[in-house]
């Protein structure tokens, strides 16, 4: 060089015209706002006998859009909810403990 400096233009990209692609916010603010599920369940049975069950769920879009949809499992899933978790440990608790009275009954019985 001839102790030039290169230059490069410094402006910014046009933006793209009304109707032509969209940028990952606009794609994603549509995802979110209409919603993508999909779900699957994958069984492996020998003569009747299920040996695995695998079910799939992936759920691409906005809580509050997957609750006017109807879908809410995730609250309910012990696995993902602290309450549902507690509501199920609380449900055993009192199977248990009738179980362990009606096991205590029959032993105090002649």
């Amino acid at each position: 060089m001839d102790g030039d400096a290169m230059t490069f233009p410094s402006r910014l990209p046009d933006p793209p015209p009304p109707g032509g692609s969209a940028n990952l916010a606009d794609i994603l603010e549509r995802v979110l706002d209409k919603g993508v599920v999909i779900a699957g369940d994958i069984r492996v049975n020998l003569l009747d006998i299920e040996l695995l069950t695998i079910k799939l769920r992936l759920i691409v879009v906005s809580v509050d859009k997957a609750k006017e949809m109807g879908i809410d499992w995730w609250e309910h899933d012990p696995a993902l909810s602290p309450g549902a978790r507690r509501r199920d440990l609380s449900g055993e608790n009192e199977r248990l403990k009738a179980r362990i009275a009606e096991l205590e009954s029959r032993e105090e019985a002649p």
